[in-house]
């Protein structure tokens, strides 16, 4: 078969593939013929606008998803039956405030490995144009960008719940004193996570928001309390909401603990700061010594060295 006609049948193979998405496109966004003719029909009773709102119709992502989301399922359940784990990620996806599921999670490190492939491919490509690269290194290298991908988005998972949990440490002193606060102008456990929860921002009021959320949906207080102390990574979360709830329970006094909390965590942020400091000492020095002290050499020994050139014959 010569070049001609393999490039032929490829070309009218893909302008069927391009004009079969289009026509499933335009069916998918042509409206539905009750939502036509409701407007027209007066004798039928009102309906809310929500039942004749047509469907808005789905996006290119939307399409992509319901072209390959059975083989990005299929892949996803490969891996994990693969790297396993899966009550790990569970719980990684709650300390980072997510609402994905491990499903979801996998696609998403399908999708990264294939994103990964496909550079190592775009870098094989040019380098196979170059000459002399063996097509098994080049496919090996592929692989390899593959795994990183997948680990890739792993380790963003990661990062994710380590920035998280650093900004709820950061807000804990001043969330705890807002309670100590409130519990100490008579307000009850309950009336005090409500007002803290209205009045600030940040991912640890948001987790007591979820506390809250948990209980006006018929679940005890100190339950949801003890179910934050499970899901978090931050050991004085844990304590402050297990403090909280031995509180709620036995009625025990809650301001003085709160304050001691509050006074800990920032003196524990104190102190890895002057640790962290220390161990950057040498780091610091880098650009004194290699930056401001060339500098001011020069400053110092370049008008002298200009003098001498000028004074010599």
């Amino acid at each position: 078969m010569s070049p001609a006609v393999v490039g032929g049948v490829l070309g009218l193979s893909c302008a069927l593939g391009v004009l079969s998405l289009l026509a499933y496109a335009a069916r998918i966004r042509r409206p539905r013929l009750e939502s036509r003719l409701t407007p027209y029909l007066r004798d039928l009773p009102r309906v809310s606008a929500s039942a004749t709102r047509t469907p808005a119709p789905p996006g290119a992502r939307g399409l992509w998803r319901a072209l390959l989301g059975p083989t990005l399922d299929a892949a996803a359940r490969r891996l994990e039956s693969l790297l396993g784990g899966a009550a790990s990620i569970r719980r990684r996806l709650s300390r980072a405030g997510s609402s994905m599921t491990v499903q979801e999670f996998r696609v998403e490190q399908v999708l990264w490995g294939c994103a990964g492939f496909a550079a190592g491919a775009a870098v094989s490509t040019l380098v196979s144009l170059r000459g002399g690269a063996q097509p098994l290194a080049l496919l090996l290298f592929c692989g390899v960008c593959a795994v990183v991908g997948v680990l890739a988005r792993d380790y963003h998972l990661g990062a994710v719940v380590r920035r998280r949990e650093a900004r709820m440490l950061v807000e804990f002193p001043t969330v705890a004193d807002l309670l100590a606060l409130s519990v100490a102008a008579g307000e009850g456990p309950t009336a005090a996570l409500d007002r803290v929860t209205r009045v600030a921002g940040g991912e640890l009021s948001r987790e007591l928001a979820r506390v809250l959320a948990e209980s006006r949906t018929g679940a005890p207080v100190s339950q949801a309390l003890d179910a934050l102390a499970l899901r978090t990574g931050l050991p004085v979360v844990a304590r402050f909401a297990e403090g909280f709830s031995v509180a709620i329970e036995r009625g025990t006094p809650l301001s003085d603990v709160l304050h001691a909390q509050a006074a800990d965590v920032r003196e524990a942020s104190r102190r890895t700061l002057i640790e962290t400091g220390a161990r950057k000492e040498v780091l610091m020095m880098v650009p004194v010594v290699f930056l401001v002290l060339p500098v001011t050499v020069a400053f110092a020994f370049w008008p002298g060295v200009v003098g001498l050139r000028l004074m010599t014959p």
